[in-house]
């Protein structure tokens, strides 16, 4: 039987989370309020992806690892895919106007159209739009 999750959280450490939530919500994204309180916010992608906005000090509860400075070291890539190409440039657009930097320049592959962008925390999110068929 396949391993098939229901639901993914993404549990990302950040320095100032009321700076995090303002900076997600310029982009276009909502927060679930019953899960968001002083120490967490729980940013909604879709209605199976979360991310869990953790303080740092809150996010030191779950490992016993030290939390990489994402400003200066790469923890992982968060990607996104979208409707079109434009949907691509507008949500980047959002993010450097809101204080997040570009992580990397347009990459257009023919079929596969995508940007990247920094958060606050240093956190890259790549943002993509792939045509149905892939690169067939």
């Amino acid at each position: 039987m396949a391993f098939k999750p229901s639901m993914t959280f993404i549990n990302l450490p950040v320095k100032d989370l009321k700076k995090s939530i303002s900076f997600f919500e310029q982009i276009g994204f909502s927060f679930n309020m019953q899960f968001t309180d002083e120490n967490a916010a729980c940013m909604v992608i879709n209605d199976h992806t979360f991310s869990m906005l953790l303080t740092e000090a809150h996010f030191k509860n779950f490992t016993n690892k030290e939390i990489v400075d994402a400003t200066r070291q790469t923890e992982s890539l968060i990607s996104l895919a979208v409707e079109n190409r434009e949907q691509v440039n507008a949500i980047v657009e959002k993010a450097i106007a809101a204080g997040g930097t570009l992580a990397s320049d347009p990459q257009d592959y023919g079929f596969m159209y995508q940007v990247g962008f920094q958060d606050l925390d240093g956190h890259i999110w790549e943002v993509f739009y792939m045509e149905q068929g892939g690169n067939e």
